[in-house]
C-alpha cells in the first residue's frame, strides 16, 4: 500500500487553480491554524485565497507534501504528472467527468486511466471527490464550508459520499472529529487504505465508515487487522444494494439472502460494526472515544422517572444490551442512599427525593456502579437553555463523573430526545470523560456496538470468480454430486414410468416419497406425494402426476427440525452461506442468518443457535435435540463442493435439510454452476 501519511499530514500544501474552490482551500487553511507554508499556483491571478500565488508548479520552492488540484480534468492529469516527478506526497483531485460519468462521456474511463498512468507511485486521492480535513494538524484540502473545530484527538470519518462529509462536520454532539475523508471514484487509494493509514495515526480513537459499495476485499481484510491489532474499533453504514447479489433467482436462498447480505456478512466476520443511520454511527464513535471498547454489554442505568426507567428497558429488547439484576451490595447501598420507598431495579428509577442534592446523588450511582459493569448509565434530558436554567442539571452531571471516578465503571450520560442534550453540554462531558450519548435509540445502538465481542479471526473469505456457463442441475444429479462431498441424502430411484416406480419402492422399503421430475414447485403443483406404503399406491400416484419421470425415495421419519442450507454466489463479496428454517415455509417464517465462506463447525453451530427455531434444534417442549454435528458436517460437504470445485458455482440449496435425532439427511436440492 502507498504511504499517504504526507498528504494526509503534510506541512506543506500546494492549490492548483484559480476558482473560488481554490479560494476556499486557501483561507480553511489558515483560518484552521495551519502553521506550514501554502503555495497557490495560478498562471494570472497575484493571490488566490489571500496569498500570493506562483504561475508554474515548477515555480514552487519545494515538492509539496499535499496538493489539491482545482482545475479542469484534462488540465489535473497534466498537473498530476508534474507533481509526481517532482516528489510531491500526494493530491486529491477535485474534477469531476473521469470513471463515474463513462455512462456520459466516451472518454471518462480513458481519462482516469491517464490520471493514474501519471500519478505513478504518487497518491492520489479521487478523482470527483472534496477531499479530506484533518482537524488535528489544520490542513484542509477542502473546498467548501464545514462544522468543525481543531482537536487533539478524536475519531476519523471516511466516506464515499462529499455531501454526507459536508453534513457529517455539522454535528452539534460534541463529537470530537480528527479527519474527514471523503474518496471519490477510488481510482488509486480505496476506501479500505485510507481507513487504515488513519487509524495508524496514534491521535485517532476509531474508524467511522460510510460505505456505498465495498471493492477490494482483501483490503478491508488487512483494515480489519490493524484495528485489532490496534485495539481501536471501526463503526460502518453500509448503503446500496447490489443488484448482481440477486443473480440466483430460481431458490428459496436467493430471496432470503437479498441484495446486500454478502455486505453485511463480510463486514460482521470482521468485527466492524454495523449500524443503520449516520446518527447511530455518531453516537457509537462518540462512545468509543471516551470510553473505548466495552469490556461486555452489562450495563446499569438510573433515572429519576419511572417512565423514562421503563422506556429504557423497553428499548433495548431485542437488542445485543443486557440489564443484569441488582447484586446485594448494590441493594444494600441503594437502600442506605434511597431510603424505603424506592423499588430497586435494573433500569432503576430513583425517584425525585434526591433530586438537586449532589452528594446524595453520588452515593447514590456510586451504589449502582458494581464492578462487573461494562458501563453505567444516567438518563437526563436538559431543559430548553433560552427558556430554563438547568443548574440542577449540572449537579446531576457532576455527581455523574464522581460516581464513575470513585467505581472506575465508565459512565454515559444518556437523553432520551437528540436535542435535549446541548452541545455544550457534550463537549464539557466528553473533557471530563463521560460520553454524552444523544437520543435513546442511538445511545443503545452506540452501547450495543462498543459492547459486542470480536469474532476470532477468520480465514480470508472465498474470492468469487465468474461463472461464464451455468446450468440447472436435476435433483437427482445435485443430491449425487453433493453426497460424493460428505452430504447425507436418502435412497433414491429414477423411474420413467408408473410400473418402475412401484418396482423401486418395493426395492427401498415403504413408506416412499414419490416426486414427479421436470415439474416446477413441486409441491405446489402437486408432484410430491409422501407416505406412500405400498406399490399400488405408488403407481397410482405417478399416473396422477403424469411427470416426464419420476423420484422414488426413502420417507425420512423422526423428523424434529426442518433447515435450509443455501449458498449463493455474490460477485462483490464471495459466497454467502444461508442457514434458514427450512420447509415450504422459508420465505414466511423469514428466518435466517448469512455467512460468507469459508466457515468452521463452531462458527456453524454459533449461527444455527442465533435462529428463531433453535429451541427445535435443542429439544422443544420434551422432544429430543437434534444431532448438531449432524447438522454441521452437512454444511460443511455443501461448502467442501463449493470450494473443491474452484469457485465455479453460481448457486446450491438444501430445502429441507430433515433433521433428527440421529441424523441430519437433504431430501431436496438443486446446484446451479458449470458442468463438471
Amino acid at each position: 500500500m502507498r504511504d499517504i501519511s504526507r498528504l494526509f499530514r503534510p506541512r506543506s500544501i500546494a492549490v492548483i487553480g484559480g476558482g473560488a474552490w481554490c479560494d476556499s482551500v486557501v483561507r480553511r487553511c489558515r483560518e484552521m491554524g495551519f502553521d506550514g507554508p501554502i503555495w497557490p499556483v495560478h498562471p494570472t491571478k497575484d493571490e488566490v485565497g489571500g496569498q500570493p500565488t506562483v504561475p508554474r508548479l515548477e515555480d514552487l520552492p519545494a515538492p509539496p507534501d499535499a496538493c489539491f488540484i482545482g482545475v479542469n480534468r484534462q488540465a489535473t492529469v497534466a498537473a498530476a504528472r508534474i507533481l509526481s516527478g517532482m516528489g510531491a506526497g500526494g493530491a486529491v483531485c477535485f474534477a469531476s467527468g473521469f470513471s463515474e460519468a463513462r455512462q456520459e462521456l466516451t472518454d471518462g474511463a480513458d481519462l482516469q486511466d491517464a490520471l493514474l498512468e501519471a500519478a505513478g507511485e504518487m497518491p492520489i486521492l479521487g478523482p470527483n471527490c472534496y477531499g479530506f480535513i484533518n482537524y488535528l494538524d489544520g490542513a484542509l484540502l477542502w473546498p467548501d464550508q464545514h462544522g468543525g473545530e481543531r482537536v487533539e484527538t478524536g475519531i476519523a470519518i471516511v466516506t464515499q459520499s462529499s455531501n454526507i462529509a459536508l453534513n457529517l462536520t455539522m454535528q452539534t454532539r460534541g463529537l470530537p472529529i480528527a479527519y474527514v475523508v471523503t474518496v471519490g471514484n477510488q481510482a488509486q487509494v480505496g476506501l479500505a487504505g485510507i481507513g487504515e493509514a488513519l487509524l495508524s495515526d496514534p491521535r485517532v480513537t476509531a474508524l467511522g465508515l460510510h460505505i456505498e459499495g465495498i471493492g477490494d476485499l482483501r483490503a478491508f481484510e488487512a483494515l480489519a487487522a490493524t484495528a485489532r491489532g490496534l485495539g481501536k474499533r471501526i463503526v460502518a453504514l453500509k448503503s446500496g444494494a447490489s443488484e448482481q447479489a440477486r443473480a440466483a433467482a430460481v431458490s428459496h436462498t436467493a430471496s432470503l439472502t437479498g441484495s446486500d447480505a454478502g455486505g453485511r456478512a463480510f463486514l460482521a466476520r470482521l468485527g466492524i460494526g454495523q449500524v443503520a443511520s449516520l446518527t447511530g454511527m455518531l453516537e457509537a464513535l462518540k462512545l468509543l472515544h471516551v470510553a473505548g471498547p466495552l469490556r461486555s454489554n452489562r450495563i446499569a442505568s438510573l433515572s429519576c422517572s419511572g417512565g423514562e426507567a421503563s422506556l429504557m428497558a423497553d428499548s433495548a429488547v431485542g437488542r445485543g444490551v443486557e440489564f443484569p439484576p441488582l447484586s446485594e451490595a448494590q441493594k444494600t447501598g441503594l437502600r442506605a442512599a434511597l431510603g424505603p420507598k424506592v423499588a430497586l431495579a435494573n433500569p432503576l428509577d430513583y425517584h425525585t427525593y434526591i433530586w438537586g442534592d449532589e452528594a446524595a446523588q453520588t452515593v447514590a450511582f456510586t451504589a449502582m456502579m458494581d464492578p462487573s459493569l461494562a458501563l453505567g448509565c444516567l438518563v437526563l434530558d436538559f431543559p430548553r437553555p433560552d427558556k430554563c436554567s438547568y443548574d440542577d442539571w449540572l449537579a446531576t452531571c457532576r455527581a455523574v463523573k464522581a460516581a464513575g471516578d470513585a467505581s472506575g465503571v465508565p459512565m454515559a450520560l444518556v437523553s432520551t430526545l437528540p436535542e435535549t442534550l446541548p452541545e455544550a453540554i457534550c463537549k464539557q462531558m466528553v473533557a471530563q470523560g463521560v460520553a454524552p450519548l444523544c437520543g435513546l435509540t442511538d445511545a443503545l445502538t452506540a452501547i450495543e456496538i462498543a459492547g459486542q465481542e470480536l469474532p476470532q479471526p477468520a480465514a480470508p473469505v472465498f474470492l468469487p470468480q465468474p461463472v461464464t456457463r451455468p446450468v440447472l442441475r436435476t435433483e437427482a444429479e445435485a443430491k449425487a454430486a453433493l453426497a460424493k462431498h460428505g452430504l447425507r441424502v436418502p435412497a433414491t430411484g429414477r423411474a420413467r414410468t408408473a410400473k418402475d416406480a412401484a418396482s423401486i419402492a418395493a426395492r427401498i422399503g415403504f413408506p416412499v416419497v414419490l416426486k414427479g421430475e421436470g415439474i416446477a414447485h413441486k409441491t405446489e403443483s402437486g408432484a410430491v406425494k409422501i407416505g406412500l406404503t405400498h406399490p399400488d399406491a405408488v403407481a397410482e400416484a405417478a399416473r396422477e402426476m403424469a411427470a416426464p419421470s419420476y423420484l422414488v425415495e426413502e420417507m425420512i421419519t423422526g423428523t424434529l427440525a426442518e433447515l435450509l442450507i443455501g449458498v449463493v454466489l455474490d460477485p462483490a463479496h464471495g459466497y454467502v452461506l444461508t442457514l434458514a428454517a427450512g420447509g415450504v415455509w422459508t420465505e414466511l417464517m423469514n428466518d435466517s442468518i448469512s455467512l460468507l465462506l469459508p466457515v468452521e463447525g463452531p462458527e456453524i453451530e454459533m449461527a444455527l443457535d442465533q435462529l428463531g427455531c433453535a429451541p427445535l434444534l435443542k429439544g422443544y417442549r420434551g422432544a429430543p435435540p437434534v444431532d448438531l454435528q449432524a447438522v454441521v458436517k452437512a454444511v460443511l460437504a455443501v461448502q467442501d463442493y463449493v470450494m473443491t470445485r474452484g469457485a465455479r458455482v453460481e448457486e446450491i440449496e438444501i430445502n429441507p435439510l430433515i433433521c433428527t435425532a440421529d441424523t441430519a439427511i437433504a431430501v431436496d436440492a438443486l446446484i446451479r454452476g458449470e458442468e463438471d
